[in-house]
């Protein structure tokens, strides 16, 4: 563990990137920010919240996470919380200098979690409940069995990111719609006619049964929830907690390229306002050009997030020390999607060298550098996070309760062999 001088030393360092945060506009969250050891970090990079429910996809991310740290070949330097207040770890195993630039970084989170208009509706107590949701599951596991359970979660983790934060549980549960009335059977005329009328009070209660309403429903685990005829409370219990945990994670994913892109034109500012050693600078540099590594197969969120905000601020008036006035609008409303459709340019595609590449034998081959077509494969990729859109077209397919899912085509497939980078 780090002795008491590295511990003062780091704690002045974060108040005075606290203030000085301050004086140049930003409105982070209070943040508490606490040294811990690489199995911690690790734990909690794999659950993604301390105290999370128990699962082994959390376990196998943790083993993979830990192992490729182990041997040296990646390193989570920080993890911070959206919550109010913010909680932000960083390894015991960091240099100060390094400590110092994850603060700087984590300011610029914080200030994005507490002002951009995507994260408006997430709770702020999410700490306190995922550890209350982990309790109730943990209770669930002892009175139905660790399997059933785990089979459960199994199959609602499946369907976990085919949700719809737009959706109004009281719209989808008015889904139901009454059976229509079935005329009532002729009278029975030969000797074995009535044996066809033996299911009478079974049809009975088929047709007062709600039936629901054909789709397209675009929350899967909002529909099951609210309209399956099998789950049974706890059951529907567990759905709801990995539906409300998933909305809470959903605006860090559609704000990526955004929110690392603020982070890193803040701790840029942050550090160079510190009174930096010679030996730091050098450091500090090396540890910036590190996050800033462009990648020749894929997009780097912090490399292109910062070349376009930098880009904008620009564009306003600003350089190194002023920022732009209108670089805090874009803070406030922008997701990735906007950011990439409203400000991605031929000169930033050439500055960031972006292209769309194929793979041709074995050589990976630029195929195309118009902004416009790599700017519609970038916005395409990070439609639905990626995902395929999955909707609920009939929960009573053929009138005998069949749920029918439809993948609603958006044309990616055509552009899937060129990639951006």
């Amino acid at each position: 563990m780090p002795d008491q001088r590295y511990l003062d030393e780091l704690s002045d360092a974060a108040e005075r990137l606290w203030a000085m945060a301050h004086e140049m506009g930003l409105r982070p969250f209070p943040t508490h920010f606490e040294v811990v050891p690489a199995a911690i970090m690790y734990e909690f990079g794999a659950y993604g919240m301390p105290g999370r429910f128990s699962h082994w996809t959390h376990g196998r991310a943790f083993q993979q996470m830990k192992t490729m740290y182990d041997y040296g070949l990646s390193k989570i330097y920080e993890l911070v919380i959206n919550t109010n207040p913010s909680y932000a770890y960083l390894l015991d195993v960091n240099s100060v200098l390094q400590n110092k630039f994850v603060i700087a970084h984590v300011l610029g989170h914080t200030d994005f979690f507490a002002n951009n208009a995507h994260f408006a509706k997430t709770s702020r107590r999410m700490v306190e409940t995922m550890n209350c949701n982990a309790e109730r599951i943990a209770g669930y596991e002892y009175e139905h069995g660790v399997r059933e359970v785990e089979r459960l979660l199994d199959a609602v983790l499946a369907l976990e990111e085919h949700i719809d934060p737009y959706a109004e549980e009281a719209e989808y549960a008015a889904s139901l719609r009454p059976e229509p009335k079935r005329r009532a059977p002729a009278a029975a005329t030969g000797a074995y006619d009535d044996l066809w009328d033996l299911d009478r009070e079974g049809r009975a209660a088929a047709a007062a049964e709600p039936r629901p309403k054909p789709g397209p429903y675009h929350d899967l685990l909002l529909y099951l929830l609210t309209n399956s005829p099998v789950l049974e409370d706890w059951e529907r219990d567990i759905v709801s907690v990995v539906r409300d945990e998933m909305l809470y994670f959903l605006p860090q994913m559609r704000t990526k390229i955004a929110n690392e892109g603020w982070a890193v034109f803040w701790h840029l500012r942050l550090l160079r306002a510190l009174d930096l050693t010679p030996q730091e600078w050098g450091d500090f540099a090396n540890l910036h050009a590190g996050v800033l590594q462009p990648s020749k197969r894929s997009i780097n969120p912090y490399y292109v997030g910062h070349g376009i905000l930098e880009s904008i601020n620009r564009q306003h008036g600003g350089d190194e020390a002023a920022v732009a006035p209108v670089l805090f609008e874009i803070r406030e409303r922008e997701s990735d999607i906007s950011l990439i459709r409203n400000y991605l340019t031929q000169e930033l595609v050439d500055d960031l060298d972006l292209y769309l590449y194929d793979q041709r034998g074995g050589d990976l081959v630029v195929v195309e550098k118009d902004f416009e077509k790599i700017r519609e494969v970038l916005v395409q990729s990070l439609a639905n996070r990626g995902h395929p859109r999955i909707l609920v077209a009939d929960g009573d397919y053929h009138g005998n309760r069949e749920l029918y899912l439809r993948h609603d085509y958006e044309g990616q497939a055509a552009a899937s062999t060129s990639k951006p980078a």
